[in-house]
């Protein structure tokens, strides 16, 4: 702010105010309609912060939330990010207490292993003492593998912005951050 408030002539604190009113502002809208034969694909990620009432120890011993992103299959824009849930909580929760279920109502969407009984379209398993799986269902899990790893690529762009990667803001700011991220990601795709 000290850097910015010259620039425009203003004091620290008129500029954070500016800032703090803009940056909801930029967030990413959710859609309410996709097309019929539309294919989404969801991954949920750990963004690190430092606001302990809104973020949980995590797999990776930091304090972090869990964001659930869709992403449209064909274009790789985000079009969903769920609201921010504590770090420690598995895909499957995160997925329905979010938002991003409700945001994607009936559309065909694509997800990993980590969310079985959601009614999402997931890799194949071995049932228990089946010493293979049968040749149609590796390569339906090969093309899988192939499509979803659209949203990790996805994911490597967005956290390529510093502020995904150590959040220092606080209660919503954390959501209005990966909001705007995802707003930028989308604007650096489509040019």
């Amino acid at each position: 702010m000290r850097q910015l408030a010259p620039l425009f002539g203003v004091s620290k604190s008129a500029a954070a105010r500016i800032i703090d009113h803009l940056g909801p502002l930029l967030a990413l809208q959710p859609r309410r309609r996709f097309a019929r034969d539309a294919v989404l694909i969801v991954d949920g990620t750990l963004v690190p912060t430092r606001d302990h009432l809104v973020a949980e120890q995590s797999k990776n011993y930091r304090y972090s939330t869990n964001h659930q992103v869709v992403i449209d299959a064909d274009t790789r824009l985000v079009v969903v990010v769920g609201r921010p849930l504590p770090g420690n909580r598995n895909d499957c929760k995160a997925w329905a207490e979010s938002g991003a279920k409700d945001a994607v109502g009936n559309t065909m969407t694509i997800a990993d292993g980590g969310y079985p009984g959601t009614g999402l379209v997931i890799p194949h398993r071995r049932a228990r003492g089946q010493a293979e799986l049968p040749a149609w269902k590796q390569e339906h899990n090969r093309s899988h593998k192939h499509v979803r790893a659209r949203v990790e690529h996805t994911f490597a762009r967005m956290k390529s912005w510093k502020i995904l990667r150590d959040c220092r803001l606080k209660g919503d700011g954390v959501h209005h951050a990966m909001c705007g991220i995802a707003r930028l990601h989308n604007l650096a795709i489509t040019g």
